[in-house]
């Protein structure tokens, strides 16, 4: 549902995303009431695509009304998921659709400064948004009385300095505030005590960019697509030795397995399929098995035991070991730690340890049912999910491919007990609800 792709190259300028229908929702919700949009959004089921899926328009009605403090509307662009790389593509190539699904965004909680918070690492993706937004100051839609309107707003534009912790909401409302990305203990919840202790909504930037064709278009528009319970479309940032890597807009519900074989022009030469990291680095793999018959949305994958997360759509073929892709992430997520919180800050190192200890031919089951039980201390267990995001893969690689593990072990490995502690451990796994 991107706009300007009709003028290829110009996509990212303004011109040619007005051409294509651009900035007809933000004219619409200026004569809307706050509520009429908040609506619209509701009914449409958008649910935020940054990995969580919480319902985008109730997670604005939190916005409190009466409050004698600014509003402040945050856009999360420090994309930094391993695997995930769909919000890089918007920002390069349709920058006005994210400003336009801000502004919208900005007026339904009646905020006058809006934020977006960019990854340390984009700096192409930076240059194409700032000059989009001073063509959109230039024009007088940000500034002072924005359309001709009597609605003033105003932007800035932050520059991390690369840190994956920041991406966590309350971890980024601590950096703009100058200090160390450490996550917010909650609640309060930034929808009422957020950025300079003020209400503060803040959405992924995918999220934000939907946002306008569901206004222009009205939530019945848009209810058309999807499933009864995750409705529209989503963007998959698809990578691994497939025919087609890229970034795909698909239709919620879609079959993954022929996502893979039909547009994504299925397995490189000579190498089979061996798994499947459906949601970026942090959400369990799925085996192939597991692969055939799921559908590529919130419910279908959960009963799969893995999540749309952040649509990260990682491809593991046959020619890749099991404990090196565990160890990457490993390695991973115990450099990102923030050390704020015991479980995550020792977890995360032990983890990678005992993996690169196995992988060294040093390793022992003991090592192997550790991995297991640290992991379960992490899940649940700190401020934010990133020891989730550890120890959902540590358990689900253990699980899924345990003779891999136990091939690279130095002395043999009870096959029935590893399973049994694995059983004991795998509880912290996502789940149908």
């Amino acid at each position: 549902m991107q706009r300007g792709l009709d003028r290829p190259g110009e996509s990212h300028v303004l011109e040619a995303y007005e051409a294509a229908g651009g900035y007809r929702a933000i004219r619409k919700a200026l004569g809307m009431s706050p509520e009429a949009i908040i609506e619209e959004v509701k009914k449409s089921g958008l649910r935020g695509r940054g990995g969580a899926g919480f319902p985008t328009g109730t997670k604005w009605s939190f916005i409190p009304r009466d409050s004698d403090k600014p509003r402040y509307l945050l856009c999360n662009s420090d994309e930094s998921e391993p695997g995930t790389f769909k919000d890089r593509w918007l920002l390069e190539n349709d920058p006005h659709l994210v400003l336009e699904g801000m502004m919208v965004a900005a007026v339904a909680i009646g905020s006058h400064l809006m934020f977006n918070y960019f990854r340390g690492e984009f700096t192409y993706p930076l240059a194409r948004w700032r000059a989009a937004v001073e063509e959109a100051y230039r024009k007088g839609y940000l500034g002072k009385g924005i359309f001709g309107s009597d609605y003033d707003l105003e932007l800035v534009t932050h520059y991390g300095a690369g840190a994956y912790i920041a991406g966590e909401e309350t971890g980024m409302l601590e950096s703009l505030e100058g200090k160390k990305a450490f996550p917010r203990n909650k609640p309060p919840f930034p929808a009422v005590e957020g950025l300079f202790r003020s209400p503060t909504l803040i959405n992924n930037t995918e999220t934000l960019a939907t946002v306008p064709w569901i206004v222009e278009n009205g939530a019945d528009s848009y209810v058309q697509y999807g499933t009864e319970k995750s409705r529209g479309t989503k963007l998959w940032s698809c990578s691994g030795p497939i025919g087609r890597p890229g970034v795909y807009e698909l239709e919620m519900g879609y079959d993954l397995m022929e996502f893979l074989e039909g547009d994504l022009g299925g397995m490189m030469e000579g190498v089979e399929l061996k798994g499947i990291i459906p949601g970026g680095s942090s959400v369990p793999v799925l085996t192939p098995e597991e692969c055939r018959g799921a559908k590529l949305d919130y419910e279908g994958l959960r009963e799969r035991g893995s999540l749309v997360g952040s649509g990260g759509f990682i491809v593991i073929g046959d020619n890749m070991s099991a404990v090196d892709c565990l160890l990457n992430l490993a390695h991973f997520y115990a450099h990102e730690s923030c050390g704020q919180c015991t479980p995550c800050r020792e977890g995360c190192g032990w983890i990678e340890q005992l993996v690169q200890k196995i992988l060294d031919g040093r390793g022992t089951q003991a090592d192997l049912e550790t991995i297991l039980r640290v992991s379960d201390l992490m899940a649940g267990k700190t401020i934010c999910a990133l020891a989730d995001a550890m120890a959902w893969p540590a358990v689900a690689f253990i699980k899924k491919y345990p003779q891999e593990f136990a091939a690279l072990c130095a002395e043999p490995v009870d096959m029935n007990e590893l399973t049994a502690a694995v059983g004991r451990h795998d509880h912290i796994l996502p789940r149908a609800s």
